[in-house]
């Protein structure tokens, strides 16, 4: 019986450490050591959950500090979810944020909501992609898998408040960014033809994320995040 209580005790310690990394991922993280720590036990997670529904995919990713202009990003030929810590952040990158948020509080807050939390379930669509081998060659549809992914996510393991946040700071700052696609072109065959500049230029690149986590956001004829990944996957 002693074992039993003990054996409860341990499990629900467990549990209560995963909930309280999960709480600290929206936020922005000033001690690498506990970025990496709370993003690996949400990483674990996700490969268990997409695991069960897909035992065959064998997703094995992991994070790991790398702070780049690209912020948070996934490399496929490494297996690693790359995170940024914003004391590392550029210059150039922090006042993005800071004009874009209103205030360099709010831009803090933003980019902790957005690259310490949103961006991360997003980057393991991508790791499932490239375990599932279901890699989409249209850049555009490719990041818009990997976002509806991380919105269905977020909403199977209870983080609507999160998201609801990170909708509303998405509603913001694209108020404030110009649509780069040229006038009577197709966004995705601009964005799918010019990623590589755009990628390095955080106010287009910017606007097409954006708009993507908002129209998923509101998009009301998604499935459940279980029914996506048997069906995409």
């Amino acid at each position: 019986m002693k074992k039993i209580i003990i054996g409860i005790l341990v499990f629900l310690c467990l549990v209560g450490t995963s909930v309280s990394a999960q709480n600290k991922l929206f936020e922005t993280h000033t001690d690498s050591a506990k970025l990496v720590d709370n993003a690996n036990l949400l990483i674990k997670q996700f490969i268990v959950d997409v695991n069960k529904i897909k035992p065959d995919l064998k997703l094995k990713t992991t994070g790991v500090l790398n702070t780049k202009p690209f912020l948070i990003f996934y490399n496929s030929r490494q297996d690693v979810v790359n995170l940024p810590l914003w004391s590392q952040v550029i210059a150039p990158q922090k006042d993005f944020f800071y004009k874009l948020a209103g205030s360099e509080n709010e831009g803090v807050k933003v980019f902790g909501l957005l690259f310490n939390g949103f961006y991360l379930a997003h980057e393991l669509g991508h790791a499932a992609q490239t375990s599932a081998q279901k890699t989409i060659a249209d850049k555009y549809d490719n990041e818009y898998f990997a976002n509806v992914v991380a919105v269905l996510y977020w909403k199977k393991i209870g983080k609507r408040k999160e998201l609801d946040a990170c909708y509303k700071y998405a509603k913001i700052i694209l108020k404030q960014l110009s649509n780069p696609v040229p006038t009577g072109e197709d966004e995705r065959t601009y964005f799918t033809a010019n990623y590589a500049k755009l990628s390095v230029d955080p106010y287009k690149y910017g606007y097409f994320q954006f708009s993507q986590l908002v129209k998923i956001y509101e998009d009301k004829t998604l499935p459940d995040f279980d029914t996506f990944i048997k069906e995409k996957m």
